[in-house]
């Protein structure tokens, strides 16, 4: 009988590929007007390489044994099951043989190409690289349609996020010509233009303002010319949030029933959208009874003192939250209680009864019993030593647990200047069976050494500046081998070296040494600094026309943390001696020849409760200092009328006198202003011999003192040249000044809080004088100025700053002294 293969098309309509059933035998013609049933004896697949065939085998739903008839609906259900898997790009389902009543299969199987790798046009790499995790494309996977499909929304939702409303993307898949059945994707993409938003309009806001609901919306942001520091951009998702934030505003207000009906976007030209925000505000609510159930410890007369909300007060949700919860200053319910030991309490709000527009409220108190600190541990300090820690830290083992202990604990680990401040962390972990709770802090070290390298300019002489300043210093390992990494640290103590010199003219060598807890048990500190400088006219030593003047000192100061009226004061006391040593000098002083010993004594009182040093937020530093010598012009018999130069200041004496003071409010978010007042004042005790030449005030431009061998005091003034303010006889010779204040007012905004690179803007306004005498002093009488500029903390050279500022007020006999002036500064300067 003569072979032949009969062949059946099937048509599936879903299916992008068409599908075909051929069926051969070679004695059997199959009459597809009359269909016959066979019992299937085997399945094999072919055409496949990556693939397990029994799983295959097992999809398609054709399983040795059972019964299939031929045509019937079984073989097209194979291939669709087949299909949906997405891995093939053609099926065919052939019969290889009849046997009686049996029959068997061959599936023939063509795989959709794999992946070989893909490829980005028009993407940045840092985009790139961004993509490639959102898309998980990954070698041989599978091309499909819906994974090309899935790639190209992932590419362009990637930049809808970024506000590039109109990007597209388009795949193009090509052939692997190094490897078979292998394919490349070029993945192009056209962002075009970020969309901006050009306007916010809102409908049916009748109690809050337009302009106050668009400030609510911290990331929808209208694209203004002066708005250099927030992003206009529409981000889909963003809006959603900003939408909710206005809720939350007109909730705040009392506003409870407040939503947002509708709201659309669309096109004001191909770059920008306008936004339509259609609120109903619905009715204000009120505070009406309020009353507490469950408090034993504390009268409901001392909690409504704290809450501090009356009846007919607005119905403000975060009022009420931060009065209960989270009050900045700590005057709220829950510090009240958790100051004293109560850390298993809590206290619920709840409204038991809404009338009209008044809410009533039952405030349901637990107390639960007093809780004791049982371990305090640190964790994450790898120079700094743990006594170091531990000293500062304010929750004490046996002690009853405070909230306010560990706010205050955190304050001053910050104030070390040792860790991220950002990332300092406190992790309690209560025991409620025992009522005792283990505190563990958290630290995360940062470089605290610092060097410093400046140039300044003094004499007509640039001169250069090296330092070196160990902040966090251990004296007792500085002969332990081990401990030298690069050098001995972890005791929180400080080193300090200086030098100073503009060549063979001038040079000056410093060295201090601090330590802040002397004897380990108090925090009572020891600063010790000695110091050498020479200056002369470059001509060597012993020749006989050499100039020279030789300065040595030291200074010894003990400080005391005081308890009294608070711990946040401290008392310094310091003995400084200065030996001066004249030879054919001339300059600044008035003698030429001669010796001059400065021995003072100062005492100062401070107070500071910033909560962090580099860029505080909130908190003040107050500081009243006397400085001053013994009166030896009142016991030493010297005739001051007929006393020469040298002889009258072979004793200096005075008496100085400053008080300054800084507050640092935070506004929003981290905008921070700070408000600051300087006053100094340099008396004498005998009028026959007239105010000291030294410990003088200079006022104006940067504050850095480049060289100053009298002892001078400069005051930093910006918008004026340096010690430009400091006037001027009509012989240009500049008159040294007794008294002087200064008053300041700065903006700060942070760039960047990364202790690593510390960065934060400031504008400014300030005003200062200096003046000879107390008849000629006038605290309204002021050299104004303003400017803005920039602070960069690095942890290796410290606190640097550029400043651009302008003097409104001209200076007599130095008439470009108020000009714009740029000012470097290193440190707190100002």
């Amino acid at each position: 009988m003569k072979r032949f293969l009969a062949i059946v098309a099937l048509f599936i309509s879903t299916l992008s590929v068409s599908a075909q059933v051929l069926i051969g035998g070679e004695t059997q013609t199959i009459d597809y007007g009359n269909p016959k049933t066979y019992m299937i004896g085997g399945v094999v697949i072919s055409g496949t390489k990556y693939l397990d065939e029994n799983v295959l085998i097992s999809i398609s739903g054709l399983t040795v044994g059972d019964s299939l008839e031929i045509p019937s609906e079984k073989t097209s259900e194979a291939i669709k099951n087949l299909w949906k898997q997405g891995l093939f790009s053609d099926i065919q389902i052939y019969v290889t043989r009849v046997q009686g009543q049996t029959i068997f299969l061959e599936l023939r199987l063509t795989e959709r190409p794999r992946l070989s790798t893909f490829k980005f046009n028009n993407v940045s790499k840092s985009d790139a690289d961004k993509i490639r995790e959102k898309i998980k494309l990954e070698r041989d996977k599978v091309v499909t349609e819906n994974v090309k499909a899935a790639t190209k929304t992932a590419v362009v939702d990637y930049y809808i996020e970024k506000g590039y409303l109109n990007a597209t993307a388009t795949i193009q898949e090509i052939r692997d010509s190094t490897t078979a059945n292998r394919v490349i994707l070029i993945i192009d993409v056209q962002k075009k233009n970020r969309i901006k938003i050009h306007k916010i309009n809102f409908e049916g806001n009748y109690y809050l303002t337009s302009s106050t609901l668009k400030g609510t919306m911290k990331e929808t942001k209208e694209s203004k010319w002066y708005k250099i520091f927030s992003s206009s951009k529409f981000l889909e998702d963003k809006f959603q949030e900003d939408k909710a934030s206005i809720i939350a505003k007109y909730t705040d207000k009392g506003y409870r029933d407040a939503k947002i009906i509708s709201d659309s976007v669309y096109r004001y030209n191909d770059d920008e959208v306008d936004l339509t925000i259609k609120i109903d505000e619905g009715h204000q609510y009120f505070f009406r009874n309020i009353t507490w159930v469950g408090n034993i410890k504390y009268s409901s007369h001392v909690l409504d003192s704290i809450l501090a909300i009356k009846k007919g007060d607005i119905y403000e949700q975060s009022a009420l939250d931060e009065r209960l919860f989270m009050n900045q200053n700590g005057h709220d319910i829950s510090s009240l209680y958790m100051d004293d030991g109560y850390l298993f309490f809590s206290v619920t709000p709840v409204e038991v009864n809404v009338e009209n527009d008044s809410i009533d409220l039952e405030m349901r108190i637990y107390e639960g019993k007093q809780a004791r600190i049982n371990k305090v541990t640190v964790v994450g300090n790898i120079k700094t030593n743990d006594r170091v820690i531990m000293r500062e830290i304010r929750t004490k083992p046996g002690q009853l647990f405070s909230r306010a202990d560990i706010i205050r604990t955190q304050r001053e680990l910050a104030q070390l200047g040792y860790f991220d401040q950002e990332k300092l962390g406190v992790n309690p972990k209560p025991n409620p069976v025992d009522g005792t709770v283990d505190i563990e802090y958290t630290v995360e070290e940062k470089p605290s050494d610092q060097l410093e390298l400046s140039g300044g300019y003094g004499a007509n002489q640039l001169v250069g500046t090296l330092g070196l300043s160990f902040n966090n210093f251990s004296a007792r390992n500085m002969f332990k081998k081990g401990a030298w990494t690069p050098l001995p640290s972890g005791d929180g103590q400080r080193l300090s070296l200086r030098a100073q010199t503009n060549g063979k003219y001038y040079q000056s060598y410093n060295a201090s040494f601090t330590e802040p807890w002397l004897g380990g048990k108090k925090p009572n500190s020891l600063s010790v600094s000695v110091f050498h400088s020479v200056q002369s006219n470059g001509v060597s030593f012993g020749e006989g026309n050499r100039q020279a003047i030789y300065i040595t000192g030291m200074s010894v100061g003990l400080g005391k943390r005081l308890k009294k009226p608070d711990d946040f004061f401290t008392n310094y006391n310091e003995v400084n001696y200065q030996y001066y040593t004249l030879d054919n000098y001339v300059g600044t002083f008035l003698f030429n020849n001669g010796h001059s010993t400065n021995l003072s004594f100062t005492e100062a009182i401070s107070r500071n409760s910033i909560d962090a040093p580099i860029y505080p937020r909130t908190g003040s530093t107050l500081t009243f200092s006397l400085k001053f010598t013994l009166p030896y012009s009142l016991f030493n018999n010297v005739n001051y009328a007929t006393a020469s130069i040298a002889e009258r200041y072979k004793y200096i004496e005075y008496h100085k006198w400053k008080f300054s003071s800084s507050w640092f409010t935070k506004l929003a978010g981290n905008l921070v202003l700070n408000t600051k007042i300087q006053y100094g004042f340099l008396g004498l005790y005998n009028r026959a011999v007239g105010p000291a030449p030294f410990e003088r005030f200079y006022v104006g431009g940067d504050g850095l003192s480049g060289y100053a061998l009298d002892g001078r005091e400069i005051i930093a003034l910006r918008g004026y040249t340096n010690n430009s303010v400091t006037p001027r006889n009509a012989a240009g010779a500049q008159v040294n000044d007794t008294i002087f204040d200064k008053y300041t007012l700065e903006l700060r905004y942070p760039l960047s809080l990364n202790p690593s690179a510390t960065i934060y803007l400031l504008a400014f306004a300030e005003g200062g004088n200096s003046w000879l005498t107390f008849k000629d002093f006038n605290p309204f009488s002021s050299k104004r100025s303003a400017g803005g500029g920039v602070r960069i903390f690095l942890p290796v050279f410290g606190l640097l700053g550029l400043d651009w500022g302008y003097g409104f007020d001209e200076i007599p006999n130095d008439p470009n002294a108020n000009e714009g002036q740029f000012h470097f500064t290193i440190g707190q300067q100002f």
